[in-house]
């Protein structure tokens, strides 16, 4: 063989050799392989981002409230943030006539995707009738546990189903004082019911009045007794006597509720007690009541009314200045420990829709009150709500309040049946103070209560 043949035969043995490493290569080049792997999760997470905030653009989600244009326009700037996240556009829509257009709606077929009722109680009612969709199904227990105490969560639950998640809160279980005569007469807060009733003979004694006290509410007259009432049942008898009572299970005429009245007769039914005496707490407007606080001298020193009552003290009023306020005290702590009774809005599903869903789980948050706390409309009880967030020291205090509450209950008059306690409750209390018989207003309302 010529050596130009045996060159080129070697040339070729040599391409071929080459060829060999070339692709035996390729099948080794794992790291290659695992880079492409390592990105991967990379392009999920930027799939599940997307899916995030732009799954539902241009989806409308309506919520139905009782509340005023105020609150409204608070709500919606609530709503921004998560609609810049998710592109759903949150309707928030408000009505006077709350409670008679959302029943008609839902008998229609036509609810809103979102009800934000006043009460729970107006919620159970929806909720029995099959109104409402069972957010249990797609919001964990975990999460419900994270977000708020077991309370609200029992509030929201109808049948072993969770119906509605607590939007806000007002704070009941409050005494105002008028803080500058207040402190120049030398008084101290008083931290139990005792103490309280050992002040007021005091303020007596010194030739002042006790308490000012108004229920006149046109037709819900009345309404200021039954907090009263409620306030002092979660003190003397305690939050399970409580729910069994606003249940109908424990009659208004047993001892626990008369007990309840006569402590609260304590300070009602005591002439000397009562700025005008007792009969003229039937004609006083109860958001005129807390006004001679401000009078100078003072007409009475103190005056027990929910959060609320700020927006009917006079322009300019600087709470903690002006005036100030402190915990109800307990009555019988050792049992029964330092309660909270209070009210506000609970918002429940009409409509199950995926865009309603991811609506319901940040109605959860305490960021979807965010705006409406930092305007200081309400005290927010999820237990993510920020205390930064209270424009004020009283709307914070508020705040610690509800927190730090052993027990929280939701207005009693308001669980009731609106027989009782929208009628015969508020009646009973008006014929109370009036002068009837408690034997027979107990046995009056008792009777008022629907047969099951």
């Amino acid at each position: 063989m010529s050596s130009r043949k045996w060159f080129m035969l070697l040339s070729l043995l040599l391409v071929f050799s080459l060829v060999l490493v070339a692709c035996g290569g390729d099948e080794e080049e794992e790291p290659v392989e695992e880079a492409e792997t390592v990105e991967e999760p990379a392009a999920e997470e930027e799939e599940v981002m997307e899916e995030e905030g732009l799954e539902f653009e241009g989806e409308v989600v309506t919520i139905f409230t009782a509340a005023g244009e105020d609150q409204v326009n608070a709500m919606e700037a609530s709503m921004v943030p998560f609609e810049e996240r998710t592109g759903i556009d949150v309707q928030i829509e408000g009505s006077g006539d709350f409670e008679t257009l959302a029943l008609v709606r839902a008998e229609a077929g036509d609810p809103p995707d979102f009800y934000n009722f006043p009460q729970p109680g107006l919620m159970a009612d929806f909720a029995r009738s099959g109104f409402l969709v069972n957010m249990g199904e797609f919001i964990s227990d975990e999460h419900m546990q994270a977000q708020y105490d077991q309370a609200w969560i029992d509030l929201g639950t109808v049948d072993g189903e969770l119906v509605g998640v607590w939007h806000n809160a007002d704070v009941k279980s409050l005494v105002w004082y008028a803080k500058p005569a207040f402190d120049a007469a030398g008084y101290t807060i008083p931290e139990t019911w005792d103490d309280l009733v050992a002040l007021s003979d005091q303020i007596v004694a010194d030739g002042g009045v006790p308490w000012c006290i108004g229920i006149e509410s046109s037709g819900a007259t009345g309404w200021v007794g039954t907090d009263w009432i409620e306030d002092v049942m979660l003190r003397t008898a305690g939050a399970d006597a409580y729910d069994q009572w606003v249940a109908g299970e424990l009659k208004f005429d047993s001892p626990e509720v008369r007990n309840a009245f006569d402590k609260m007769a304590e300070v009602w039914l005591n002439p000397d007690y009562v700025l005008g005496g007792t009969t003229s707490i039937l004609t006083i407007p109860f958001g005129d009541s807390p006004l001679p606080l401000f009078d100078d001298p003072v007409g009475c020193f103190m005056h027990r009314q929910a959060s609320f009552i700020v927006n009917f003290f006079p322009e300019g009023t600087e709470v903690g200045t002006d005036v100030d306020y402190f915990y109800l005290p307990p009555i019988d702590e050792a049992n029964h420990g330092k309660p909270v009774l209070g009210s506000g809005s609970i918002v429940s599903m009409g409509k199950d829709t995926p865009a309603g869903r991811a609506t319901a789980e940040f109605l959860t948050m305490g960021e979807s009150t965010r705006a409406e706390v930092e305007a200081g409309l309400f005290v927010a009880p999820h237990k993510d709500a920020s205390l930064d967030w209270y424009p004020t020291d009283a709307l914070r205090g508020f705040a610690e309040i509800l927190m730090g509450a052993d027990t929280f209950r939701f207005d009693g008059s308001d669980l009731m049946p609106g027989a009782v306690g929208a009628g015969s409750f508020w009646t009973g209390i008006v014929e109370w103070v009036s002068g009837t018989e408690l034997d027979t207003v107990l046995s009056n309302i008792d009777g008022s209560w629907p047969a099951e």
